[in-house]
């Protein structure tokens, strides 16, 4: 996806020790262990970069050219071909004992303007003589190919460049074909980013791939790039959606894997990050067609992040300074399982200690904690409603909600860390819900509920960036085109116009609808409300299934601060929890939640 650029960011050095030192062998090495590579992206500046390359030839059993085999760099000019920068990382690779996957040789971007230019009548031939020049020169050297690499946009539709111009849709299997005749024997993947998890632009590419072996097609694998990031959440259910191509008959990988973050980095952000790490890695080891995993260069030095996404970064397994962070301990236990790599790390956090109840209303209870220690990281706490786990959170608090009114709750929270061990409990607390929330709303028809969690790090900064997810509670499919959710805030000072947009859903941002909405009469903690619908696209909903993630952002046409902490609502779960103060519609009629 993305094109490495050096950054100038200088962030925490957390381990002095380099992973050629690491008791439990390399990430190759473990990958190996494991019947599957690990590999890393890199470019031909980097290569000049001794203590660097000392990392990239002994960690990692697989390379990916970043840049030099994309067709800007290989054919900058119709029928002129330059292969010397593709040819040093080959080179790099073959000395070291590396596979080389081949990225990428039809893409909308790094596309030189000669090709889109072209006639549509002559796109084709262009195209093929392009792949059957490179896949050609590099027949026997490549591994695998990123043969069309981001064909969809988020919402699943295809992507409109010069080759779907040109051919529609079916320039992917003319591309594929092409390959297979310059090289018989390298694998041939699709690739592309926003796929990890199920959702419209997953959906679109498990059509396309099933389509396409249908009609004996040469595809031989899908390409899952993992550009995450702490502040969204882990896709949901990146295994399944994994094991559903792998069932096509299908190869799957990480292509492209990085976990960015907001700056500056700290502890608790860079154990979110290994947590996400580790995650992805057992998601691969999990599924027997998942053949290896390459990170998007390994070391923040050379990160494409911040250049991409201002104010981002830290988003590698290595620091700056080429030192091991917690992820990179995350991936390596994960691969080397309870025995496998031997050196895992199996010393649990201390305990949660000071949990003290913050709050409660008729159907909820907040609480706090002091946070544990670890010798690697703690990457999260689960939390305990008696001997119930009622869900888990990134920081030191979290409102448990959807309870009864006037009853009584024992709650313990366990601390975890990036190689799954898990704490003793912490001491025991009680509390009691309120007879009456204040509310004075009914709780709807109970056919669906929605789960909330915080994305904002800050209650007072220009933003109000709620996670939200629909549940179907009822017992038969739920048409998404029907429902419609309100988010209750207020406005506070400064401008009384506002925009929403859609970060990311997993049903597609172009499948939502969003709208700002003033409250005729304002109650407590709210003035207006975002208004969240779906369109035709979006589908239905099964019962007892959920629309996974809807990421959304409010802010102000002035850009002024807002303050949340009195929003009705607002919470401070950093996880995903049901919440009955953000109310669900369908057919315009109250299915769950309790309006203000």
């Amino acid at each position: 996806m993305a094109t490495l650029a050096t950054s100038a960011f200088g962030l925490l050095a957390v381990s002095t020790a380099p992973s050629a030192l690491a008791a439990s062998g390399t990430l190759g090495q473990l990958a190996d262990a494991q019947g599957r590579y690990f590999g890393s992206a890199t470019d031909n500046s980097e290569l000049n970069d001794s203590p660097y390359t000392a990392v990239l030839g002994s960690e990692f059993n697989s390379i990916t050219p970043a840049n030099s085999m994309k067709w800007d760099a290989i054919e900058p000019q119709q029928g002129q071909f330059n292969y010397t920068n593709g040819d040093a990382i080959v080179s790099f690779a073959q000395s070291h004992n590396q596979k080389v996957r081949g990225h990428t040789l039809v893409w909308h971007s790094q596309l030189p303007s000669w090709v889109s230019n072209l006639p549509s009548s002559q796109v084709q031939a262009a195209m093929e003589n392009h792949i059957a020049k490179e896949a050609g020169h590099y027949k026997g050297k490549v591994y695998a190919w990123d043969v069309v690499n981001e064909p969809f946009n988020d919402d699943g539709s295809y992507r409109t460049d010069a080759f779907y111009n040109a051919m529609g849709k079916d320039y992917i299997a003319t591309a594929l074909k092409a390959a297979r005749a310059a090289d018989p024997s390298a694998k041939l993947y699709i690739n592309d980013y926003n796929i990890d998890g199920t959702g419209a632009k997953a959906d679109a590419m498990y059509q396309l791939a099933s389509d396409l072996k249908k009609q004996g097609v040469p595809l031989d694998g899908i390409g899952f790039q993992g550009h995450l990031a702490i502040q969204y959440s882990v896709p949901s259910n990146i295994q399944q959606n994994l094991q559903r191509f792998a069932a096509l008959g299908l190869d799957v990988a990480f292509t492209e894997l990085d976990v960015r973050m907001q700056l500056p980095a700290d502890s608790t952000k860079l154990a979110t990050q290994a947590d996400y790490y580790r995650q992805v890695t057992n998601a691969c080891l999990a599924v027997s067609r998942c053949v290896g995993i390459t990170v998007w260069d390994f070391t923040d030095k050379y990160s494409w992040v911040p250049n991409t996404f201002p104010g981002e970064g830290a988003a590698d397994l290595y620091d700056d300074n080429l030192q091991i962070k917690p992820a990179y301990t995350a991936v390596s236990n994960a691969l080397g399982g309870s025995g496998g790599g031997g050196g895992g790390d199996t010393t649990p956090p201390s305990a949660p200690s000071g949990l003290t109840v913050t709050g409660t209303t008729a159907t909820s209870v907040s609480l706090k904690w002091t946070a544990s220690t670890d010798n690697v990281g703690v990457t999260g706490y689960d939390i305990y409603r008696g001997s119930t786990k009622v869900g888990s959170a990134t920081s030191t608090s979290y409102t448990d909600t959807g309870l009864t009114a006037s009853s009584t709750y024992s709650y313990t929270v366990k601390a975890k860390d990036a190689a799954g061990n898990t704490s003793a409990a912490s001491s025991a607390v009680t509390a009691t819900t309120q007879s009456s929330d204040g509310g004075g709303g009914n709780p709807g028809t109970g056919a669906a509920k929605v789960q909330y969690k915080n994305n904002d790090t800050s209650a007072t900064d220009n933003q109000i960036k709620p996670g939200l997810r629909v549940v179907n509670t009822g017992t038969s499919s739920l048409d998404l085109s029907k429902v419609t959710l309100r988010y209750y805030f207020t406005g506070d000072s400064g401008a009384t116009t506002f925009t929403a947009s859609c970060d990311y859903a997993a049903v597609g941002c172009g499948n939502i609808t969003q709208k700002v909405v003033a409250l005729s009469s304002p109650k407590a903690g709210a003035d207006h409300y975002l208004e969240l619908g779906f369109t035709s696209g979006a589908g239905s909903l099964a019962a007892n299934a959920a629309t996974g993630d809807l990421q959304i952002r409010i802010n102000k046409t002035d850009w002024s601060n807002f303050s949340e902490t009195d929003d009705y609502s607002y919470a401070t779960n950093t996880s995903y929890a049901d919440t009955t103060k953000v109310t669900v519609y369908v057919n315009g009629t109250l299915a769950g939640g309790i309006e203000p």
